[in-house]
């Protein structure tokens, strides 16, 4: 009786299971994303493919494993306010092109290389993944990650190589191709599609 009961509470309680938010971001998941992240660059490293099917290649991880609406928002800045909304969706499509070519050739300058995942840390409501990048005949370097699930999944927002901060270096590059274009948020993600 007490076990049919008690198998009875379980069913009832999986059923609403489903409805639950998901479990909250944490040390294992942050580092099993970038573990994961990494796995993926330095398969297409070791492809062998050349540049353009690498950069596709890259531009599939960028949009698999990276907040990529968030990073554009940031990197538009206050022009977003005044963007509409199929400049914004414009503007997230051929970022995501160009961040992937200009991120793409520098994870290729890893070719005979490896990045390999060193720990993790919590900072805030976000969490920071350290990894290394070897290459032949340099000395290793930092590669770090900031991961966080506020899109409603694992995803990595910004990125640092040796130092140097995806957010705040889009920022300034977009801010200054606007400036180029006299504000002309077309003729600006016009230029960014063919960047590199």
């Amino acid at each position: 009786m007490y076990r049919r009961q008690f198998i009875a509470a379980a069913t009832s309680a999986a059923a609403v299971l489903p409805a639950l938010p998901a479990f909250a971001l944490n040390e294992a998941s942050a580092e099993r994303l970038i573990n994961s992240l990494v796995g993926d660059i330095n398969n297409v490293i070791a492809s062998g493919k050349g540049e353009n099917a690498m950069f596709r290649d890259f531009e599939r991880i960028f949009a698999k494993y990276s907040d990529t609406s968030y990073i554009a928002a940031y990197a538009m800045g206050v022009d977003g306010r005044r963007a509409s909304n199929g400049q914004k969706r414009a503007f997230s499509k051929a970022f995501q092109g160009y961040i992937s070519r200009k991120y793409g050739r520098r994870f290729r300058e890893f070719i005979g290389g490896r990045l390999e995942v060193k720990g993790v840390r919590k900072v805030k409501n976000w969490f920071e993944v350290e990894t290394t990048a070897f290459l032949r005949g340099e000395s290793p370097f930092a590669v770090t990650f900031h991961v966080s699930d506020r899109s409603g999944r694992d995803l990595f927002f910004n990125m640092f190589i040796e130092g140097v901060n995806l957010l705040l270096t889009e920022r300034t590059e977009i801010g200054a191709l606007i400036d180029r274009n006299g504000g002309d948020i077309d003729a600006m993600i016009s230029d960014l599609s063919k960047l590199s």
